[in-house]
């Protein structure tokens, strides 16, 4: 089964970023060891698509004593001062109820395989803690972020899609004023750049200094581009990418709550889908974002 792990520096970086989310045994959903009733592992996607969360371990130190003493071959379904409260401790994540949520982003951290957002939502009171919107650890949460930003939110990693014409060294005549960032499906394979011809270029920066841009294509003889960027060029986002979340955006998603014991913040959300959506640049009318749409170059 999958696990989202105790760890101690993630704790500590929630502590941080959640703005002083109160202290509380972390999330961990790892494979369960039923005295005699082994439990089979799931995959993180059923055959309709679905996502399969498995167990919630609502305190880690009663779940890592019972492993430990598991592991000694002691209590082998015996005692039921261990087995009753290790059942009670378990939580089958894929058995409660499906919902939706929408709010404000407070903060956000890790990656799409196991990251997290927390959020307001609109009838919040000032003070009041925010949900946790866990994201699974198999990267199987279907994540969007969207919206308009300026070309500042450029950086080493980004994969982008822009129109342009380069030469035969790479090196593009015009500067760029617009661009996508995108998260393409781990399948893609972009076109080959084909010199003095104006096309689409799918590449990863590699490198921003000032206003030139260095981009790396994984396909054809010309592989690294040199362009300059306009310094107001906006970029429009459709990424897969938690680093491009941002307090104030707002969120709207779908997932199974648990608000009880080890709950993270008013509650934590174990979401299937989340879609952000970026604030709208001044003069711009704000759009919504919309579910979530299949990853696309």
């Amino acid at each position: 089964m999958l696990l989202i792990r105790d760890r101690a520096s993630l704790a500590a970086l929630l502590a941080a970023v959640l703005l002083g989310l109160a202290a509380t045994e972390p999330v961990v959903a790892q494979r369960f060891n039923p005295y005699a009733e082994p439990e089979e592992a799931l995959p993180p996607l059923a055959a309709d698509g679905t996502i399969q969360w498995g167990a919630f371990y609502k305190s880690s130190s009663i779940q890592h004593n019972y492993e430990r003493l598991w592991a000694m071959g002691a209590c082998r379904g015996t005692s039921r001062a261990i087995t009753e409260p290790v059942k009670r401790n378990k939580l089958l994540i894929d058995r409660l109820p499906e919902a939706d949520y929408e709010g404000v982003v407070v903060g956000a951290v890790g990656a799409l395989a196991g990251g997290m957002v927390s959020f307001h939502e609109p009838a919040t009171g000032a003070g009041a803690q925010p949900l946790v919107a866990q994201l699974h650890p198999a990267g199987v949460t279907r994540l969007r972020v969207a919206g308009r930003v300026p070309a500042t939110i450029l950086r080493p990693g980004l994969v982008i899609r822009l129109v342009t014409e380069v030469d035969e060294k790479g090196r593009a005549a015009e500067p760029i004023t617009t661009f996508e960032v995108v998260t393409p499906p781990a399948d893609y394979q972009p076109d080959p750049v084909r010199a003095d011809a104006r096309g689409a270029v799918v590449g990863t920066v590699r490198s921003i200094h000032g206003e030139v841009l260095t981009l790396q294509v994984n396909a054809g003889r010309i592989r690294r581009l040199t362009l300059s960027v306009d310094p107001q060029a906006i970029a429009t986002l459709d990424a897969a990418r938690l680093d491009l979340v941002a307090p104030g955006d707002t969120i709207s998603l779908r997932g199974r709550i648990w608000s009880g014991e080890g709950a993270m913040g008013a509650g934590t959300v174990f979401a299937s889908e989340i879609t952000i959506s970026k604030p709208p640049l001044p003069g711009e009318v704000a759009v919504a974002g919309g579910r979530v749409a299949a990853d696309r170059p």
